[in-house]
Order: C-alpha cells, then sequence, then structure tokens
C-alpha cells in the first residue's frame, strides 16, 4: 500500500472559492465582454494543473486527507479524501470544465444572460468537486443537492421556454427526490455502521453489511444513485435536460452530474457491495439501462437526444459493472468512465457546433462538412471511433475490457454478454450518424451556409478527441492511474492490464461481430427511424408517461385541498387549524393519561386560583361583550390577570412587560374601535355553539398538555446551564435577557427585524390606500 499524507487546506479553499468565482462571473461579463470566459477558464485549468501533481503518487497507492470540524457533537466534519477515484473524477471535472467554459464563452455570444449561465457552470464545478472530493456522507450529501439545484438553473436556463421550465423541472423533481431518499440511506448508513465518514464505513464492512438496516439503507441509497444517473425507469429526465444549451449537455450529461451516481456506487462498493442484493439489484439495473437506452437512442434524429439516449446506455454500462463488482469488471467501470467523459463530451461539443453552424441538430439533413469544418470533422471521426470501440482509441479497451468483465460475470455471462454486445451494436450505429455521417456523404440541406466555427469552439472537441487518441496509443501509460481508481472502489489493490492488442480471443471475435453489426444498423437507418417512428406511440406509456400523470394528479391533489382548508374565511381557516390540533393531539394525549395531574390541582394556592378565574371571567366577558368597548376591557382584565400571575410565581420583569403591553394594547384598541361601528352578530346561534365548543375543547387539550407536562420529572440541562453561564459569559444577573439579547441575540434580531418589515408593509399600505382615496376616478384631487 501507498502512503497516506493530507492533502493542503489551501487547495480545499481553491476548490471551494468556486462559489465566490460564480458570484462575480456576470460582474466579469459586464466588465470584460468575450474575455471573461477564457479568464473563467483558468480557474478549472489552474485546479486540474495542480491535481496533475497528485498523478504519480495516487499511482502508487498514496492517499491523502484532510477534515475541517464541523459539527463534531454529531460525528459531522468537511472531511476530503484524493485517492485514485476521487482523482480521476476531479481531473475528468476539471479538464472538461475548463474546454467548456471556453466553448461557452463563444457558444453563447450576444446572449444577454452570458455571464450568468458562466456563473451556474463554475458553481457547478465547484459543487462536483466538493462532491467527489467528501468523505464524510452529510459533506457529501450537502454537495449532492447543490448540484441537483444548480443544475435547475443550468437546464432552465432559456427560462421563457415553457418545454425548458418542464424539463428543469423534471430533472429536479426526480433527482431531488432521489436525494432525499439518499439522505435517509446516510442516516441508516450512520446508525448501522456507528460513523458517517466513508473510510469509516468502509473499515466497518463487515459489520455493517450484518447490520439489520443494511437492506433498507442500501435501497435507499441505490434509490438516490439511480435517479441521479438516468438508471431505469429513472432514465427518461436525461433526454429532457437536452432542453438545455449544448455547453450544458456536454458537462453535465457526459462528464460530471450524471457520473455523480455512478462515483457514488463506485465509492461505497467497498462497504455495500459483494452481497447477493447489491449484485443481483445494481446488475440489473444497469443491464436494463444499458440496452433500453441503446434501443431507444437508434431511432433518433435530433443530434443531443441521439447522445443523450447513448448516454443513458453507457451509463448502465457503468451501474452494470459495478454491480457485477469482480476486480476485471470494477477495472473496465474505470476505464470505461475515462473513455466515455472524452468521447461523449467531444460529440456533445460537436453537436453544438453543427446546430450553431448550420442551424439544426436533424442527422437527416447535414452531411458532407467535412471540408467546411475540418477541425470539428476530425474530431467528430476520432470520438465517433472511439464510441463505437475502434482501435487504437480508448474506447476500444475499455469495450475489449467490458466484454471480457461480461464474460467472466458468474454466474450470469449468458445473460450480461448478449445486453452488453447487443447494446453496442446499436451504440456503434449511433456512434456513426453522430460523428461521422454528418461530415461525409453529399451536402445537406440546412439552413444556414456551414463555416468552421471559432477557435474557442472547436478546440476542446479537438483534444479531448487527441486524449481518446493518446490514451488509447499510451494505455500502459495510464494504467497505474486507472489500476488506483479501480482498487479504490474495489477497496483492495489491483492491477489494471490495458493493452491494445490481446490476440485472437473470444473478446475480439465479439467486437469484430459488433462492429459490423453496427454498421450493417448504420447502414440501414432509414429503416430502423421509420420503425422506431411507428413505434413511437408506445413509448408515450413508459415512465415518463407516469411521472407527467403523477404531477397532474399531485398539482390537481393539491389545488383540493388548498381549496378544502383555505376557503378565504379567516373563521374558518382558524376552525380547521384547531380542529386539525384537537383530533390529531387529542389521542396522545389520553394515551398517556394525566398522571399527576391531581397532585398539580392540589398544590395549586389560592390566590392563583383566584387569579385563573379572573383570568377566565375575562375571557368570557370578551366573548359576551355586546359593545366593542366592553370587549377591550374585558380583554384587558385577562392580561392583566396574566401579569399578575407571573408577579405570583416570581418573575417580576415578565409581569412588568406584560403590564406594558396590556396598557398599551387597550389604548391602542380603544383609540381604534372607537371610530369603527358598533358590534354586529355575524354569525348563527348554531355556528356560536359549535365554535364554543371548538374552543372549550381546545383550551381543555392545552390544560391537559401542560398538566401532563408538570407531571413529569424536570430533567433539563439547560436550565441550570443558562443560571451558572448568564453572569460568567454574559455579565447578566437576569436569565431571561441573557437569554434574549446574548444567547438567542440573533433570533431575537430576526424577530424584530419581521416586526419591522411588516411595519413598514402595513404603512406601505395604509398609504397607498389614503393614496387611492384621496384621488378620483381619474387620478385626480377631490
Amino acid at each position: 500500500m501507498g502512503r497516506a499524507g493530507v492533502i493542503p487546506v489551501r487547495v480545499i479553499a481553491a476548490v471551494l472559492t468556486g462559489f465566490l468565482v460564480a458570484l462575480l462571473s456576470p460582474a466579469l461579463e459586464r466588465g470584460l465582454g468575450r474575455r471573461a470566459a477564457p479568464l473563467l477558464a483558468l480557474f478549472p485549468a489552474g485546479l486540474f494543473a495542480w491535481f496533475v501533481r497528485y498523478v504519480p503518487e495516487v499511482a502508487e497507492g498514496g492517499v491523502r486527507t484532510v477534515a475541517l470540524a464541523w459539527i463534531p457533537e454529531l460525528g459531522i466534519s468537511l472531511s476530503f479524501r484524493l485517492d485514485g477515484l476521487s482523482l480521476l473524477m476531479t481531473l475528468i471535472v476539471t479538464g472538461i470544465g475548463a474546454l467548456v467554459l471556453l466553448y461557452a464563452g463563444s457558444y453563447m455570444e450576444g446572449h444577454a444572460r452570458r455571464g450568468a449561465l458562466l456563473g451556474y457552470l463554475v458553481a457547478f464545478l465547484a459543487a462536483m468537486l466538493g462532491l467527489v472530493l467528501s468523505d464524510n456522507v452529510v459533506g457529501l450529501f450537502v454537495f449532492w443537492e447543490a448540484t441537483s439545484i444548480l443544475s435547475y438553473f443550468l437546464i432552465g436556463f432559456d427560462r421563457e421556454k415553457a418545454e425548458v421550465r418542464a424539463a428543469a423541472l423534471q430533472a429536479l423533481l426526480v433527482t431531488g427526490g432521489g436525494g432525499l431518499a439518499l439522505l435517509a440511506g446516510f442516516v441508516l448508513l450512520g446508525q448501522a455502521g456507528g460513523s458517517l465518514e466513508i473510510s469509516a464505513l468502509v473499515a466497518n464492512a463487515d459489520a455493517l453489511k450484518a447490520h439489520p438496516l443494511y437492506t433498507p439503507a442500501l435501497l435507499l441509497v441505490l434509490l438516490g444513485a439511480f435517479t441521479k444517473s438516468a438508471q431505469v425507469p429513472f432514465h427518461f429526465w436525461l433526454p429532457g435536460a437536452m432542453a438545455a444549451p449544448t455547453p450544458i449537455s456536454a458537462y453535465l450529461h457526459s462528464a460530471t452530474m450524471v457520473k455523480a451516481g455512478v462515483y457514488l456506487l463506485a465509492r461505497l462498493h467497498p462497504a455495500l457491495g459483494g452481497t447477493p442484493e447489491w449484485g443481483w439489484i445494481v446488475t440489473t439495473a444497469g443491464a436494463a439501462t444499458m440496452l433500453t437506452g441503446a434501443v431507444l437512442a437508434v431511432g433518433q434524429r435530433d443530434l443531443k437526444r441521439l447522445l443523450a439516449f447513448s448516454t443513458v446506455s453507457s451509463l448502465g454500462s457503468l451501474t452494470m459493472l459495478i454491480g457485477v463488482g469482480t476486480p476485471a469488471a470494477l477495472g473496465a467501470a474505470m476505464v470505461l468512465l475515462l473513455a466515455h467523459a472524452l468521447y461523449k463530451a467531444a460529440l456533445f461539443l460537436v453537436a453544438g457546433i453543427l446546430d450553431h453552424e448550420t442551424g439544426t441538430r436533424d442527422v437527416t439533413r447535414l452531411g458532407g462538412l467535412l471540408a467546411l469544418l475540418p477541425a470539428t470533422g476530425v474530431a467528430a471521426v476520432a470520438a465517433a471511433f472511439s464510441m463505437a470501440g475502434l482501435p487504437p482509441l480508448l474506447g476500444f479497451v475499455s469495450k475489449e475490457l467490458l466484454y471480457d468483465a461480461a464474460l467472466r460475470a458468474s454466474p450470469v455471462p449468458l445473460l450480461l454478454v448478449p445486453v452488453a454486445v447487443g447494446s453496442n451494436m446499436l451504440l456503434v450505429a449511433v456512434a456513426l450518424a453522430v460523428g461521422f455521417g454528418p461530415f461525409t456523404g453529399a451536402r445537406g440541406d440546412t439552413p444556414k451556409v456551414p463555416h468552421e466555427a471559432p477557435f474557442a469552439m472547436w478546440l476542446g472537441p479537438v483534444l479531448l478527441g487527441l486524449g481518446s487518441l493518446a490514451c488509447g496509443l499510451f494505455a500502459g501509460a495510464i494504467s497505474p492511474f486507472l489500476s488506483s481508481a479501480a482498487s479504490a472502489a474495489l477497496g483492495h489493490p489491483y492491477g489494471v492490464k490495458l493493452e491494445l492488442w490481446h490476440g485472437f480471443n473470444l473478446v475480439l471475435l465479439k467486437s469484430l461481430v459488433t462492429l459490423a453489426a453496427g454498421v450493417a444498423f448504420w447502414a440501414n437507418r432509414v429503416r430502423i427511424r421509420a420503425l422506431a417512428e411507428r413505434l413511437a406511440p408506445v413509448s408515450v406509456l413508459g415512465p415518463a408517461r407516469l411521472y407527467r400523470d403523477g404531477l397532474a394528479g399531485l398539482v390537481k391533489l393539491a389545488k383540493g385541498t388548498a381549496g378544502l382548508l383555505s376557503s378565504g374565511s379567516l373563521r374558518q381557516d382558524v376552525r380547521i387549524v384547531l380542529l386539525a390540533v384537537v383530533a390529531l393531539s387529542a389521542p396522545l394525549l389520553l394515551s398517556r393519561g394525566l398522571l399527576g395531574a391531581p397532585d398539580a390541582l392540589r398544590s395549586v394556592r389560592p390566590i392563583e386560583a383566584v387569579l385563573a378565574l379572573l383570568v377566565a371571567a375575562g375571557a368570557v366577558g370578551t366573548v359576551a361583550a355586546g359593545s366593542r368597548l366592553a370587549a377591550v376591557v374585558a380583554l384587558g382584565v385577562t392580561g392583566y390577570g396574566i401579569a399578575l400571575l407571573f408577579l405570583v410565581f416570581g418573575a417580576p420583569d415578565l409581569a412588568m412587560t406584560q403590564f406594558a403591553i396590556e396598557t398599551l394594547s387597550v389604548l391602542l384598541f380603544v383609540a381604534v374601535l372607537r371610530r369603527l361601528p358598533r358590534l354586529r352578530s355575524r354569525s348563527t346561534p348554531r355556528s356560536r355553539v359549535a365554535d364554543g365548543l371548538l374552543a372549550t375543547a381546545t383550551g381543555a387539550l392545552m390544560a391537559g398538555f401542560v398538566l401532563a407536562v408538570h407531571a413529569e420529572p424536570l430533567r433539563s440541562r439547560l436550565s441550570p446551564f443558562f443560571s451558572e453561564a448568564s453572569l460568567s459569559l454574559a455579565k447578566g444577573r437576569n436569565v431571561v435577557n441573557v437569554i434574549l439579547v446574548d444567547f438567542r441575540g440573533l433570533d431575537t434580531l430576526g424577530e424584530i427585524t419581521v416586526l419591522a418589515v411588516a411595519a413598514i408593509g402595513v404603512f406601505a399600505l395604509v398609504k397607498l390606500r389614503l393614496s387611492a382615496g384621496a384621488a378620483g376616478p381619474k387620478g385626480e384631487e377631490r
């Protein structure tokens, strides 16, 4: 094993600084214009260069960690871990992030909100880095949810379009719902494993898997991961997210967000994997997603939807390999993770260039563009050939390892091999349709006269294509690094052997069959698309339909409930609230009984009983009063009676406060109510009886709760603390005042702020009403 080290805190600070950089992005855009994007791209580029320095150390098995205290009482810390797996994801996030930022600046040229888009991308990049580096599940969850929220803003960037807003909401609800399940799963993992640190859970894996909470925790974690990485039946949100601008699709849906679920599965594999539950659920979900995505992709016409469904299929491949869980499968998963990020990000960027320069993403209208877009065409062909699995590109190596892992996946190779081969046959056709077809053959009829894209746009695809080629040619050189990533996912050292040539064997035969069948599918693409269009009505019965119907039903239920509970009458709303309180709380109180209540009643002193009767009489008088003035006086009696009770129980400060409030309230009521007409009956005798019964039940319930609490022995840890600390820490003898202005000073400030804002609002409304009343029908003074 390699040595352990410490991540410099300045590196973590630089990562989290991304959120500050994101806030400054719109200002940079306004001040620097088109130069803002290259400047912002230096942030992830600098991080990429910094983290590359750790590759030799991590390749030898080295691990670096750092922990910053956050909520130590709950075992929550901002702890970060840099090993092979997290470093692989970090380099993908920062490297592709720099290229996408540079690309986005040119792609969004002239857009009024380009600065906001750049800011969202930088913030998302920082959230992804926090996610992949976190070693504490709570910290990981915070960054996980940050990516979901930021993706909502990114997908819904063109917010003027209804379909874009719907796609953003769909992605948020699906991934956000999975996030809630993930949080519950993390809580159960912490209970079962005795720690919230992932490294500690891995070290305690045997006890964790034997714990009764293992199965529910596993199911909840898998639900969160499956929704994030678009596994069946949650795959439908990803194609819908193609409503986002292409730079967003290239970054979120090829290299970062959709890989978060896969990353989580790999990260938790040493702690949760290796059980029958893990193997069958994860492998089955991955295989189903792999085949479903490929089948749905091959019949598409839109470039981005082709890439979206093929991404679903690739995510299924990664999930299936992690589910199999053998060393060969985890090694293949790490290679495929890198290969897919390189070729899919390049193809998404190419799709954006084609749309930008030709005005269409319809593959049936694109062709013969290589002479007009040479740099883009070469990059597209390289990325497409890597996706198709042609040597000497990295995609070929990853496909060979995938087939080899499927063959060794006892006891289900007879199932996984046909799924893997069949899916890859279709993906070969998709790769040729996206990266080869638009640049060969006859010129298509495009809305715009095409020409080569600006340098900032084609640089990214070219570098990513070269990356696929270099990693394939020098696969042996990156083997130690990818081996460290596989070792982190396995929980023990493992060496991934990467070679372009393994000799003539069954794996090579399957690769040749895959390529031949894929070319045949592409040659018959017209017939396949026609068949897909005929079968399109069947697809509306899938999970996307369930989502739409479920959301519509939920909205309908919410409207019905709101109509029932919010009648527009304050009186009716108060009735509903009190009735709900009584109905829900009375059984709880009755189940506990009122043991000790008689003793509490017997301990009441005569003066206390007299004051209680005075308060009750004031309340009855308020209700029975025939004039407003009499009601105000009776209400004052109630308030002054409560103040006297405070005084009797030894709280003179509270009593004086209550006296002042009651005096001021009575004066204000008298000043206002004398200008209003006399009281009139606004309810029937029957409704008054019902209101009286409800009020009596509510009062009895509250009294019962007070008596029940009084009967329990007081075991407060706060009272002794406040009594001892008020003078020594806050230099005050009045404990209540010290609590309000020192220990809970911010809370008190918040309450004062709310009251001040409410007062300003009331003043504005009154002034507006007076101004409207002083003007005539046409705005003239009356």
